[in-house]
């Protein structure tokens, strides 16, 4: 509880729940700015912004805002052609062309991606790694490029040795990066040949290794919800509700956001609502209540979109209201 009295959030303010909106990107502005500089193919801008955006502070987030942007693979080239040495034009081209393979084999499962789905998806990915590689050449003490290369190595199946390798290359630049560790529980959940097991072990062993208030705190909700996912209607909900599934969520609330060195702005606005929706699950409203409390109204696409995909603010207000807020 400590968050909430530091923030002076009285009853009395709290009497009228603030308005419930979408929040994209964490509120940065320079996403938008880098996102339009991409789909104009201002290269002269798109460098400008990422390049005030250091690694240590995590630039990830803006390369993904010109990765996920369409087009940019037809002007990426022309930059390469006249800044071949540039490491930041190889990470665009790179980390674009995993965007644009995950395009081309979509979000279905894979036995309903067609045989030509995977030849396009994986020859794009293997052109990423190429420019990856060679990003991460120039620029040895750069995450970007290797946490790039962990994206790409699941979607080509490299093996789990080798997208350890992949992530322990990201965290000895960056040890408490996020995406990185949020690729690696993905990469050994059950459904990318993982195991609950495992995850959850990864997940806990890096919330709780890492200083108080960091990000990697989240690892522990969203473990929760990946094996959720996987469970059918009626067992789901059994899952959640395990006491040691909830003093698991308490455990790391305690070292995540309940730290005092906790900073709520950011991706810690993607760290609340993810305790929420855990907390909501697990049927502890308490829990739940004080994440609403810290958002704000403040609601972040993931996890509420796998509630409801075409409204997640509606999926937020919901369980906001049945946890008393």
């Amino acid at each position: 509880m400590a968050l909430l009295r530091d923030w002076g959030l009285t009853l009395g303010r709290w009497a009228v729940r603030p308005e419930a909106r979408l929040v994209r990107d964490g509120d940065d502005p320079d996403v938008e700015r880098v996102r339009v500089a991409a789909a104009a193919a201002e290269w002269a801008v798109v460098r400008d912004v990422l390049g005030a955006r250091p690694e240590s502070a995590d630039r990830t987030g803006l390369l993904w805002a010109v990765a996920d942007t369409a087009g940019v693979e037809r002007w990426i080239g022309d930059v390469l052609k006249a800044e071949p040495e540039s490491a930041l034009a190889l990470t665009v081209a790179g980390i674009r062309y995993i965007s644009w393979g995950w395009e081309a084999r979509t979000a279905a499962r894979a036995k309903d991606v067609s045989r030509e789905q995977f030849e396009v998806f994986h020859s794009r990915l293997r052109e990423a790694e190429e420019y990856l590689y060679k990003a991460a050449e120039r620029e040895p003490g750069w995450t970007s490029p290797w946490y790039g290369l962990q994206i790409s190595g699941r979607g080509l199946q490299v093996g789990q040795v080798m997208a350890r390798r992949r992530f322990e290359a990201t965290v000895r630049r960056d040890p408490y990066h996020l995406g990185a560790h949020t690729q690696q529980l993905q990469q050994i959940c059950e459904k990318w040949g993982g195991s609950h097991e495992e995850m959850h072990a990864f997940a806990r062993a890096s919330a709780l290794g890492a200083p108080g208030g960091t990000l990697l705190g989240r690892l522990v909700p969203d473990a929760h919800i990946e094996q959720w996912l996987s469970l059918d209607s009626g067992p789901d909900a059994a899952y959640m509700c395990r006491p040691e599934v909830v003093e698991s969520l308490r455990e790391a609330a305690d070292r995540s956001y309940r730290h005092p060195d906790f900073v709520a702005a950011g991706p810690g606005l993607g760290l609340l609502n993810s305790f929420a929706m855990a907390f909501s699950l697990a049927g502890d409203a308490g829990g739940a209540r004080e994440c609403f409390q810290a958002t704000e109204g403040r609601v972040t696409e993931s996890p509420w979109d796998y509630l409801n995909g075409s409204d997640p603010v509606a999926a937020y207000r919901k369980h906001r209201s049945s946890a008393g807020r």
